[in-house]
């Protein structure tokens, strides 16, 4: 009688352990999630697929340069463009009340009213901001169709 109550102990104890572990690690990658999409920016390879999972598909991205080719995961969250293995620049559908498709006016009308925007200078059918308080310079680009639609939301790293 007494080994199978000290069995039954053991088991529950075994039990115990495992379900608060779980509950340990559900509880820590819920608290590690980025507050803002502009967190994702500097994760790294391994924590960002420890956040949102694997991507839908992966893809390259020529720059100006060939030594600029970047390696593309995309999500339903946006793209992810990857640097050695850290993500330097985001490609969104939305940001903040602006979504693909909107009409420059209404854009610059909400990005022009948000605290830490800064407009910049930008070429022809895009606009502009640096993104300040962040660790490092940050800027936000919203790129036009010829129609003046928003087709791409970036937010990348400026210094790289």
């Amino acid at each position: 009688m007494i080994s199978s109550k000290k069995s039954l102990l053991f088991f529950f104890i075994v039990i115990f352990i495992f379900l608060s572990k779980i509950h340990s690690q559900q509880a820590q990658q819920v608290q590690n999630i980025p507050e803002d999409e502009v967190s994702y920016i500097g994760m790294t390879l391994r924590n960002l697929i420890e956040f949102l999972g694997s991507p839908i598909s992966v893809h390259t991205a020529r720059g100006l340069e060939e030594w600029q080719d970047d390696v593309v995961f995309v999500y339903d969250e946006g793209d992810f463009y990857i640097y050695r293995n850290r993500v330097w620049q985001i490609g969104l559908i939305s940001f903040r009340g602006i979504n693909r498709g909107d009409t420059e006016p209404a854009v610059t009308e909400i990005l022009d009213s948000m605290p830490g925007l800064i407009r910049q200078n930008s070429p022809q059918n895009s606009i502009s901001y640096s993104m300040y308080e962040r660790s490092w310079p940050m800027i936000l680009r919203c790129d036009f169709d010829d129609s003046g639609r928003l087709r791409g939301i970036f937010i990348f790293r400026s210094d790289l």
